[in-house]
């Protein structure tokens, strides 16, 4: 069974062949922040620790949209936003806020969390238990509004 890496490189060539520039580049940065990680762990990734450096990935690319959007660089969006979508092609499906929130409810009820301060008791096990399929700043606007934040 061929892993996650292994389907990142097959796609990387086929962008190459097809001359798909947007796709080519995004996988390229992403397989050498794979591979940098790996250099730095000494140690070959696993699924899950690809799938963690896509999603850092995909926080960097919205990071530099938010950035870009400012500064009135649209064109440097619409490369950052079309490299986004290709990374976020490896990431486990997402979770909706009505679970996120679903969770999030019967969790404060459990630790009896009763205001912002309490925040930490919610978001280590939420965040724990989500792992990449929730967008942590998601489940943080979630549990802020649940806490009163």
């Amino acid at each position: 069974m061929a892993t996650l890496k292994d389907r990142i490189q097959q796609e990387l060539n086929d962008a190459m062949r097809a001359k798909d520039e947007t796709r080519k580049s995004a996988l390229r940065m992403l397989r050498a922040a794979i591979h940098n990680g790996e250099i730095a762990s000494r140690k070959e990734f696993t699924d899950d620790e690809v799938v963690a450096i896509a999603k850092q990935q995909v926080k960097q690319r919205r990071d530099s949209i938010a950035e870009f959007s400012k500064a009135g660089r649209q064109d440097l969006v619409d490369i950052e936003q079309a490299e986004l979508e290709i990374i976020s092609t490896y990431l486990p499906a997402q979770v909706g806020r009505e679970e996120i929130e679903a969770a999030a409810r019967a969790l404060i009820a459990q630790t009896g969390a009763s205001g912002p301060k309490e925040m930490g008791k919610v978001m280590g096990p939420l965040v724990k238990q989500f792992g990449a399929t929730a967008d942590g700043k998601l489940v943080s606007e979630v549990v802020k509004e649940l806490l009163g934040a």
